[in-house]
């Protein structure tokens, strides 16, 4: 009886481990690098079609925005990417970015996250993780 005791904690022990639903990444809600690559895609024709938002876009390298933004989303997001690029101080210092103008932008993010149907948790998850940058973007 005394055997049977351990053996059976033992059991129960590797079976509650095993029964555990681990839970998703945020990195993986967002289907991972393909996924964030569709969400910044989308996220930049959001801006091109936008008459307030676009022009603050107008002269920049679309090319090097889509990179930095997609590193930037998979660091934020856990995933495997390390972002190194210029912090959202030097790169919005001088643009005259008001309060209506960052919030468009979060709406066109928005936009986009759902045109790839991310969930609102998920979506709700990466704003919590941009929102603090708001100070550094944001001069009026």
């Amino acid at each position: 009886m005394k055997r049977i005791i351990p053996l059976t904690l033992c059991l129960l022990s590797f079976l509650g481990c095993s029964s555990k639903v681990t839970e998703e990444s945020l990195y993986q809600q967002l289907n991972g690098q393909p996924g964030i690559e569709k969400i910044v895609d989308s996220f930049i024709q959001q801006i091109a079609k936008d008459k307030q938002i676009f022009p603050y876009f107008a002269k920049a390298s679309v090319s090097h925005f889509r990179q930095g933004f997609i590193t930037h989303l998979c660091d934020v997001s856990g995933g495997p990417c390390q972002y190194q690029g210029d912090n959202m101080n030097d790169i919005h210092t001088g643009m005259q970015i008001t309060e209506a103008d960052f919030n468009r932008v979060v709406e066109l993010l928005i936009n986009a996250m759902e045109e790839n149907n991310i969930t609102y948790p998920a979506q709700n998850r990466v704003l919590a993780l941009l929102a603090p940058l708001r100070a550094e973007v944001i001069k009026i």
